[in-house]
């Protein structure tokens, strides 16, 4: 039996769909501390226009990348916002965790 090409990438992203979903399921969203934060220290931005990042989150121990919109920074943190089978999630991340999408992804 040969693989079904002309529907090869929705049946793909079905089921990225469906890790994400499992793996989101499995565990707590994890954001960074108070204390990492320094929110009372460091300067905040909120944006407006959130743009477009990929962010690798963590769902328990399991780490895993997921579109989301970049609302709020410091100069160290991120403040995201994402959804995953209907259901919001907000959290922060490490600067350096989140990257910026491409035209069209």
């Amino acid at each position: 039996m040969g693989t079904n090409r002309r529907y090869a990438t929705q049946v793909d992203a079905r089921m990225d769909q469906r890790i994400v979903e499992r793996i989101a399921a499995a565990g707590p969203l994890d954001s960074l501390t108070t204390q990492e934060l320094q929110l009372d220290q460091l300067p905040k931005t909120v944006d407006p226009d959130p743009r477009e990042v990929l962010v690798w989150v963590r769902f328990g121990k399991t780490p895993i990348q997921v579109h989301a919109l970049a609302v709020q920074w410091t100069p160290r943190a991120v403040g995201v916002t994402f959804e995953i089978a209907g259901t919001r999630h907000r959290t922060w991340v490490w600067a350096s965790a989140v990257d910026a999408t491409r035209s069209g992804e």
